[in-house]
Parts: structure tokens; C-alpha cells; sequence
């Protein structure tokens, strides 16, 4: 019985062989003409197996940043993984929301025609400053006014839609926008407000190094934007911020 021979590889496969998964993902995000910033989502462009390869590539890298450190990884065993946790700390974690496709989200429509103010929160979120890369720690609090057109959605969609937009490294102004534009686009309200309140650690750890100090900001959207009753409602009706 003859046996099935192998196609030999061609140049072209053998250079993809050789090429660092980040630029294979670059390479299709820039031909997409694709933007790809820190808190930018980029998981369509990432095939299967390939994430694992990021991994190995980013744990690759942060030997060469702790090299650079003059820290002896080889016989030092606190920091002998260390390169591996922190990659897999980034890829995994904190970063996760850059990778992965959104959770998802079912939405149901509006069939008792409920109108009324909603508010979910506070729901605990952690990033991290694209900056420094220090820790974001903060609070949510989501208030919704629906129409009879809205779509419902459970209470739990919007904390992991809220950790899906936090994952990734961000300013915190901006991360509200962007979980403000995914819950208008899946719900579609009459009204969407968002107050976050965090600490930034690239204050804290390093710099002026003050504890104590938070950032809030709001975002206000159709009828909170327009009615400073309703807005005011909605502010007073969160619990004090500490």
C-alpha cells in the first residue's frame, strides 16, 4: 500500500512559521485598516490556538523586561515564573476584554411596557491606567429609563459588560463612554446615565502617592441629559459614595 505524502511546505509557510503571532494579528488589524489602541477590542482578528501563542510570546518579552532590570530569574526563585504569571496575568486577566469576544448578552422585549427609572449598582470593576498600567479600582452605577421599545436585559449582563469594557488598559473617562455606547446599542433607552467613582494607583503607588484621592465622572444620555429633574433623581437615589 503506498502512503499519502505530505505537501511540501512552501516558502510562504515556512516565513508564517517563523513570524511572532502579534505581528500576524497586526498585520490583519492594519489591512482591515482596523484600529487596535490599548482599550481597543481586537478578538475577530485572533484565531483559534493563537492566544495561547500570544501568551508564550508576551512571557518571552517580560523575560527580556526583567532582564533589563538586572534581575537574576535563574537563581532568584521568587521571580523564576514570574515572566509566565505576568503574561498570563495580562493575556487572561486584566486584559481579557482586548481578546475575547463581549459575553453574551440576550435581550428580551419590553413586554410589560416598563418606563420607569432603573438604576443597577454599585457594581465593583478593576482595570488598569493605559499610562502606568497601575491598578483602576472602582464603582458603577447604571440608570436606565426605558420605553416600550427597550430591550430588557438581566441585571448580571450589565456587570459583565461593565468587566468586559474594564478589561482592558484604560482612562476612565473614555471607559465610560464605551460602556455607555454598549448598553445604549443593546438596549436602546429612552435615557442612560453612568457615574464612576475609582481609585487610580498610578497616584497612589507611585507619583505624588496619595491614598486618598478618587476620580468620578458621569456620563448622561437622551432624557437624563435634557431633564435635570430626572437627573437629579437618579443622582440622589445612589448610595453615598465612600
Amino acid at each position: 500500500m503506498l502512503k499519502k505524502s505530505l505537501s511540501p511546505m512552501t516558502p510562504t509557510d515556512a516565513a508564517n512559521e517563523g513570524t511572532p503571532v502579534s505581528v500576524k494579528i497586526r498585520e490583519r488589524l492594519q489591512a482591515a485598516r482596523r484600529r487596535f489602541y490599548a482599550n481597543d477590542n481586537i478578538a475577530e482578528f485572533i484565531e483559534p490556538g493563537e492566544l495561547e501563542k500570544l501568551l508564550d510570546e508576551v512571557e518571552q518579552g517580560m523575560r527580556q523586561v526583567l532582564d533589563s532590570l538586572v534581575i537574576d530569574t535563574e537563581n532568584d526563585h521568587n521571580t523564576a515564573n514570574t515572566a509566565r504569571r505576568v503574561a498570563k496575568m495580562y493575556v487572561n486577566e486584566v486584559f481579557k476584554g482586548r481578546y475575547v469576544q463581549g459575553p453574551s448578552i440576550t435581550e428580551f422585549p419590553n413586554a410589560e411596557h416598563l418606563n420607569e427609572l432603573m438604576i443597577v449598582g454599585p457594581i465593583t470593576v478593576r482595570s488598569a491606567c493605559s499610562h502606568h498600567f497601575c491598578p483602576v479600582i472602582g464603582k458603577i452605577w447604571i440608570g436606565v429609563m426605558p420605553n416600550e421599545h427597550t430591550n430588557v436585559i438581566g441585571l448580571s449582563k450589565y456587570a459583565r459588560l461593565a468587566e468586559w469594557i474594564m478589561g482592558r488598559p484604560q482612562i476612565q473617562e473614555e471607559a465610560v463612554v464605551q460602556l455607555a455606547d454598549l448598553i445604549q446599542e443593546k438596549t436602546q433607552p429612552d435615557g442612560l446615565a453612568i457615574v464612576m467613582e475609582a481609585s487610580h494607583y498610578c497616584m497612589a503607588w507611585r507619583g505624588v502617592k496619595d491614598m486618598d484621592s478618587k476620580m468620578i465622572n458621569s456620563v448622561m444620555r437622551g432624557v437624563f441629559l435634557k431633564d435635570p429633574t430626572l437627573r437629579r433623581e437618579f443622582l440622589s437615589l445612589i448610595p453615598q459614595r465612600s
